[in-house]
């Protein structure tokens, strides 16, 4: 079983996204911005990180690609693409980087929707969680032939709601 950890907009927190790391093994960790802090703080060791809108020290990218068992994830923090207004030109960004799994962050708000052939994940907010009010974030699990499930956790670790997206994967060879 595969399984990739999705968090964002931690807003400066730093033990919790520790926590949150030690909670849970893992093949990969991801942050989709506004972490607040710089590349080099200690609470983003083995985290893959991209720029968020407040993170003003941080020398992260924009735009990362991370591919994990035939599945290519797109990850981003949204605000460049406009994700409170609508998911349209995050949809073609990950359309031209032939994303599978798309995350992204800035909104706040918990969400997994698959739109075509993608899977967009936001997995809210540990800090300031908007129209759920709790704080949280995703394990994604998969294993091939693809099924691949989604899991929100509140901070504390308990898990809020699943969603299984069951052969609506196609594998990409």
């Amino acid at each position: 079983m595969n399984k990739v950890l999705i968090v964002s907009d931690s807003h400066g927190l730093t033990s919790e996204l520790e926590t949150i790391k030690e909670r849970h093994q893992v093949s990969e960790y991801i942050h989709c911005g506004d972490s607040e802090l710089t590349a080099e703080a200690a609470p983003l060791n083995g985290y893959q990180v991209v720029k968020g809108n407040c993170d003003w020290q941080g020398d992260f990218q924009d735009e990362l690609i991370v591919e994990k068992a035939r599945l290519r994830f797109f990850i981003t923090h949204g605000h460049l693409f406009d994700v409170k207004s609508t998911l349209l030109n995050l949809q073609y960004r990950a359309l031209e980087v032939n994303a599978d799994i798309v995350c992204f962050g800035h909104s706040h708000i918990a969400y997994a929707e698959k739109i075509g052939e993608q899977l967009f994940i936001n997995p809210g907010s540990i800090l300031l969680p908007k129209h759920f009010n709790v704080p949280s974030y995703v394990i994604i699990e998969w294993e091939v032939p693809l099924e691949v499930k989604v899991t929100f956790y509140s901070l504390e670790g308990e898990e809020i709601m699943t969603f299984p997206y069951k052969n609506k994967f196609t594998i990409k060879n």
